[in-house]
């Protein structure tokens, strides 16, 4: 399973997915993820979850995709990496 979880304790953020899940993350209701603050779009990525790896796409977002303070259209996160979504700051955890 992969978890990612926000930062800022102000924030109570946790995304899980099980391998083979795919989600998109987002504002909208749309969105399998739902974050509601402002600098995230409203469908804004998405994840797409396997045993050995997790691979996320930025959607055209507004603010931008970030990983490791990098912008990026799409990347494998790795545990530990530092994910942004506009303001939100998220962990790359596996479990």
């Amino acid at each position: 399973m992969w978890i990612l979880r926000s930062l800022d304790a102000s924030l109570a953020v946790t995304l899980r997915l099980l391998p083979g899940a795919e989600k998109t993350v987002g504002r909208g209701t749309a969105a399998g993820f739902s974050i509601d603050t402002p600098l995230v779009s409203r469908l804004h990525c998405t994840l797409r979850a396997a045993a050995d790896e997790l691979v996320i796409k930025d959607l055209d977002s507004t603010n931008g995709t970030f990983v490791n303070g990098r912008r990026i259209q799409q990347a494998t996160l790795r545990e530990g990496d530092l994910l942004r979504l506009g303001g939100v700051e998220l962990v790359v955890v596996r479990e």
